[in-house]
């Protein structure tokens, strides 16, 4: 494609580096841009480089915040027992919206995935098992994508939790195999953290 502007080009190369974001589309975006006040373009800059520079992450759920400790965490009404592991924030933010759950979270910040190069020392596992031994959390959740790397991080959990007495449990599978999290509607997904189950680290219960 040819651009009217070395600019328009580096704008739109960039864009496209955007997950779902084709050159098409960034295209579109950067002349919509370019339409905006100039105001408009340097707030949106200003914006993306605060939240690249300036955003942190919970110290104690490693969700993203803007303090030390995230406001799920701190809240003073949230059930600090029933802790909800899960994959990365969208799905925190995906469960939030169904307003079902009071509990709060743990995010790994990513799944199991040998294919990948991910490997468990590369999650956030061994603040999950120190939160557990510290003894004020009485059931874990899992609430991982239906897929074979959600399935093993779960079952390596599992194994990992079970010489710890605390209920391991995970959604209940109303979620389609190979939807995320984010993409489920919200009655489907409430349905799904009401009725978890609880899974056992022995094969043949």
């Amino acid at each position: 494609m040819e651009y009217p502007s070395k600019r328009i080009e580096d704008a739109v190369n960039e864009l496209s580096n955007l997950p779902g974001i084709g050159k098409k589309t960034a295209l579109r975006l950067a002349l919509h841009i370019l339409k905006q006040p100039e105001t408009a373009a340097q707030q949106l800059g200003q914006a993306l480089i605060e939240m690249r520079t300036n955003i942190s992450y919970c110290k104690v759920c490693h969700n993203i915040s803007d303090d030390d400790i995230c406001h799920i965490c701190s809240h003073p009404r949230r059930n600090k027992g029933l802790v909800c592991v899960v994959e990365d924030t969208k799905d925190v933010m995906a469960l939030e919206s169904t307003h079902q759950y009071h509990g709060v979270y743990h995010v790994l910040g990513g799944l199991i995935n040998p294919l990948q190069g991910i490997g468990p020392s590369m999650l956030n596992i061994d603040s999950l098992v120190e939160r557990v031994v510290a003894g004020e959390i009485e059931e874990v959740i899992f609430a991982f994508t239906s897929n074979i790397e959600g399935d093993t991080t779960a079952f390596y959990l599992s194994k990992k939790l079970a010489p710890h007495d605390v209920k391991v449990s995970s959604i209940a599978r109303g979620i389609p195999v190979g939807t995320d999290l984010e993409f489920t509607d919200e009655v489907t997904l409430a349905r799904s953290i009401v009725n978890r189950v609880q899974l056992t680290s022995n094969p043949n219960p």
